[in-house]
């Protein structure tokens, strides 16, 4: 049963996902957190931050990820193929039929309408990931850092893997830092 809960988790997630991997993190979201239960939202934060520092798309390695730490290897393999077959088939069935009708404007509209629809669930789960955040800060903290990164990724273009390594190695360095402070307490 549980292999079956696997697989219909990232199917769903990969047929659904339109628009790639970052529209497809929230429907992972929701079968992994909120529906399956496999995870924390803190967990889910953490292993979201370090799929994006790796090379490839994001909703592969947190199948894969996800799929190991619930059904093993072969819970992984379920994962993968689940999230990656059934895109692949799609993908092929709708652009031999999207090439012959790609300048008739329903396909056009079709196209614009699901940019607003995958913006809005990235907001969603941005807003889940700050809530998150804000137990460890407070607002004034959660509103600096929320726009500092912002600038640093937005204005600066700053690649996210850099980002993220920067705050990964600050948050490293601080740790040790009071944890040699309260030894020295002691």
């Amino acid at each position: 049963m549980k292999y079956v809960q696997i697989f219909m988790a990232f199917f769903r997630s990969g047929i659904l996902g339109f628009g790639g991997g970052p529209s497809a993190i929230p429907l992972v979201y929701k079968e992994v957190v909120e529906k399956y239960r496999w995870m924390k939202d803190e967990e889910f934060s953490d292993v979201v931050a370090l799929g994006n520092t790796l090379p490839g798309p994001i909703n592969t390695k947190i199948a894969g990820y996800i799929g190991y730490r619930v059904g093993g290897w072969p819970g992984m393999l379920i994962a993968l193929f689940a999230s990656v077959v059934p895109t692949v088939l799609l993908l092929i069935i709708f652009l031999k039929g999207l090439g012959a009708s790609k300048d008739k404007p329903w396909v056009q509209g079709m196209s614009a309408a699901v940019l607003p629809v995958v913006a809005a669930m990235m907001a969603a789960l941005a807003l889940d990931f700050m809530k998150q955040a804000k137990s460890a800060m407070t607002w004034k903290g959660l509103i600096l850092f929320t726009g500092g990164s912002f600038l640093v990724l937005q204005v600066f273009r700053w690649h996210p893997a850099i980002w993220i390594a920067a705050l990964l190695a600050f948050a490293f360095f601080s740790g040790t830092a009071r944890e040699q402070e309260q030894e020295k307490e002691r």
